[in-house]
């Protein structure tokens, strides 16, 4: 099968799923939990979740899946393993609570390499696609990323885990930013937050996150021309590209710079205002 008409499958299954989404908000039918006494999953996160993968085993029998509430055991994370990365609503704080940033994300990885990304948000009414070496579209218009030069000019993104006790070493990182970029903005949505850095809303984003948190979003981003990283050395038994620990995506002027204020921070020499 072209990798186009994957792309097209996805992006169709992908939009089914926004329907999904859509009409559970609308109708205000789904049960709220936490997972570890942390992470707000919802019914609709899980039929959302089950229904993509009904229709991937249709269109793509046999092949594996990493899902963020079904399937999400992490050993199929080694290499050499084609897999579909896919988390129903990346959001879901925010979808539960009625704000709009709120996305399905679907990728597809391919010898090591995701080779298709979509995020579509059902509330904005975008879908963002990107195939490898084939470019980033919104809506079907090609997009760039940023030409930023400088970080004092620079918006970024971030976000922060739920776990409270996570968050300290995380609040020396957010003090460097906002002592040396414009502004800072944390919209919920990982993969919302690197299709935003995909199309030059934001100029940067860097987080710790999970692998179908972030998997269809950073391809988007590399393809739209942004630069994307790790501030620290990968596993060598796990693709760079599904690594979700420290990811950086930026405008390509200020990736380094960016790179270094963050590791700085995290080694404490850079202080907190």
């Amino acid at each position: 099968m072209q990798l186009s008409e994957r792309l097209a499958i996805t992006v169709g299954i992908a939009e089914q799923a926004g329907r999904m989404i859509r009409k559970a908000r609308q109708e205000q039918n789904f049960e709220q939990r936490y997972k570890q006494d942390e992470e707000l999953v919802t019914d609709a996160d899980v039929a959302v979740d089950r229904f993509i993968a009904e229709q991937l085993e249709t269109h793509f029998p046999g092949e594996a899946r990493l899902t963020e509430e079904l399937s999400p055991e992490r050993d199929v994370l080694e290499q050499g393993v084609d897999l579909w990365v896919i988390d129903p609503i990346d959001g879901t704080v925010n979808f539960a609570r009625g704000l709009p940033h709120v996305a399905v994300s679907i990728a597809w990885s391919h010898k090591d390499k995701v080779q298709l990304g979509v995020v579509h948000a059902p509330f904005l009414d975008e879908t963002f696609t990107a195939l490898r070496g084939k470019g980033a579209y919104l809506n079907d218009k090609e997009i760039k990323a940023s030409a930023a030069k400088r970080l004092e000019h620079s918006l970024i993104a971030t976000g922060f885990p739920y776990r409270r006790e996570g968050r300290a070493p995380l609040l020396r990182r957010f003090g460097a930013v906002m002592d040396a970029c414009k502004d800072l903005r944390r919209c919920g949505s990982a993969a919302l937050d690197l299709c935003n850095v995909a199309c030059g809303r934001l100029d940067g984003y860097y987080e710790s996150v999970s692998p179908w948190d972030f998997a269809a979003g950073f391809l988007i981003a590399q393809e739209a021309g942004a630069r994307t990283g790790h501030l620290y050395p990968c596993p060598d038994n796990i693709p760079k590209e599904l690594y979700g620990e420290h990811i950086l995506a930026t405008a390509p002027d200020i990736y380094k710079a960016l790179n270094k204020l963050l590791i700085q921070a995290d080694e404490n020499r850079v202080p907190v205002s």
